[in-house]
């Protein structure tokens, strides 16, 4: 019986951590970005300044809620797609105990200052090991199910997850190459510009293949599938898919301009940037364009409207990064604002809101419902969310750009015309309406929460039997 069922198991689990990790994540962003207003709500505790609550939301919200997002898309695409069982199946459970441990290894230490301070590499060596353990699982269970399929062709999904799983076994392992010290510390064996330069060929491919190239995994299946429609250009999903992994390989160093990285390194950055909007734009009209014929179902159907707007997010956040690496752009928008709104276009608008809609289209499935229980708060859920996002990128980018041009002012003599006191008091009107903007969007995946909670509690647990004839 078991032989004949795909294992929705590990997917169910992966998909209701995903939303707790996102409720939590989100919720330590509210609480640090009220301290950039009050910062008396520290309380003087160490483990609740910002400089250690920071560190938390990002590793939370990118591989709590991402990540547990992206086991249970990954998961669920590639059986169904290759019509077989996971492959190994207490590997695959191995899997999903074991990227829980690393997320609660992640809220113990961080909080007590145990840091590496690699940006999205801050965990500590013997957490590194235990990924290392669990992503090898990973590829094993998925490069496995996929050996074994009995479809003749490997669709377009699974190779944008294949790739993510090669490429970041390849980041963690080069980027966390240290000698520990004690238990609990740990030396990077490179230093002084080698170590910026590893770092940032880490965390910028990090931003590439766990938060692009893998979602676009996600977006190749769920919109298809919502929309009931096929794929505009299948042979634009290839292209889009070979041209993407090259090229972003090559982009890091624009996190690096403007410092003592050598200028060809520099100008090689900026220029492999500038080629990645092709690729980027061609993926997205891929995913709208498969609308074509169904434009009407976003009138009626919030989910859909989830993974498109999402898209369009995409889309925006892959255009401003190429032109942010140009040297005279980043001259003013380095250390701003602006790029915290930047990534938040591309972390809010694009990787959680096709995650969300990607979860609003598993969890119905995965308890043996037609739908989830409200469609109504979906589309609120919908609404302020996307009005969250808004807020909080417009914010940013009006104060980065105010942040950067303060900056750059000089008075005839030579000297600043505004002193650091001055930038940042003029940051404060922007600092209260991001606020605003992470509280709408935090407040949607609460109501998301009470949704999964209604349709999960009325449902029941299904093993959907995999068919005989080839479809997904």
């Amino acid at each position: 019986m078991e032989a004949s069922t795909y294992n929705y198991k590990v997917v169910r689990q992966f998909a209701i951590t995903t939303i707790i990790w996102g409720i939590v994540g989100m919720l330590v962003g509210v609480y640090i970005a009220s301290q950039l207003i009050w910062p008396q709500l520290s309380f003087n505790i160490p483990w609740l300044t910002y400089g250690r609550l920071r560190p938390l939301h990002t590793n939370a919200v990118i591989f709590a809620f991402g990540g547990s997002g992206l086991f249970a898309a990954s998961y669920y695409i590639v059986q169904r797609t290759c019509q077989v069982r996971l492959y190994a199946q207490k590997l695959a459970s191995f899997t999903f105990w074991g990227w829980q441990a690393v997320i609660v290894a992640a809220v113990i230490t961080l909080p007590m200052g145990l840091t590496t301070t690699k940006e999205y590499a801050e965990l500590e060596w013997p957490i590194d090991i235990l990924i290392t353990l669990v992503w090898v699982a990973y590829a094993i269970v998925f490069f496995g199910t996929i050996a074994k399929r009995k479809t003749k062709y490997i669709y377009v999904s699974n190779w944008f997850f294949g790739a993510y799983i090669i490429t970041i076994a390849l980041l963690h392992i080069v980027n966390n190459l240290e000698i520990p010290v004690t238990l609990f510390k740990s030396y990077s064996i490179y230093a002084g510009v080698q170590d910026a330069m590893v770092q940032w060929w880490y965390g910028h491919n990090a931003v590439g293949f766990f938060l692009t190239t893998a979602f676009l995994g996600m977006m190749y299946y769920f919109i298809p599938k919502q929309a009931n429609r096929p794929i505009f250009s299948y042979r634009l999903s290839i292209v889009h898919f070979w041209s993407l992994n090259f090229i972003y390989m090559w982009a890091g160093p624009h996190h690096l301009q403007y410092t003592v990285l050598p200028d060809w390194v520099q100008s090689l950055g900026m220029v492999f940037s500038l080629m990645l909007l092709a690729p980027s734009w061609g993926g997205m009209m891929n995913g709208i364009m498969t609308l074509s014929g169904a434009w009407d179902k976003l009138r009626t159907d919030p989910i859909l409207k989830f993974l498109v707007t999402s898209l369009a997010f995409y889309g925006m956040s892959t255009f401003e990064g190429p032109m942010m690496a140009i040297k005279t752009v980043n001259a003013l928008s380095h250390y701003t604002e602006w790029t915290i709104g930047h990534v938040h276009s591309g972390a809010l608008g694009w990787v959680a809101m096709i995650t969300i809609g990607s979860m609003y289209y598993l969890i119905p499935r995965l308890f043996g419902r037609e739908e989830m229980y409200s469609v109504k708060l979906i589309t609120t859920h919908f609404w302020v969310a996307t009005l969250g996002v808004v807020l909080y990128i417009a914010a940013m980018w009006i104060a980065g750009v105010t942040q950067g041009l303060m900056w750059r002012a000089s008075n005839p003599d030579g000297t600043l015309t505004y002193a650091f006191a001055q930038v940042l008091n003029a940051m404060y009107p922007f600092y209260f309406i991001r606020l605003i903007g992470g509280l709408m969007f935090f407040s949607g995946m609460l109501i998301m929460a009470y949704n999964v909670w209604k349709t999960v509690s009325a449902g029941k647990v299904v093993e959907a039997e995999i068919p005989q004839a080839v479809y997904a």
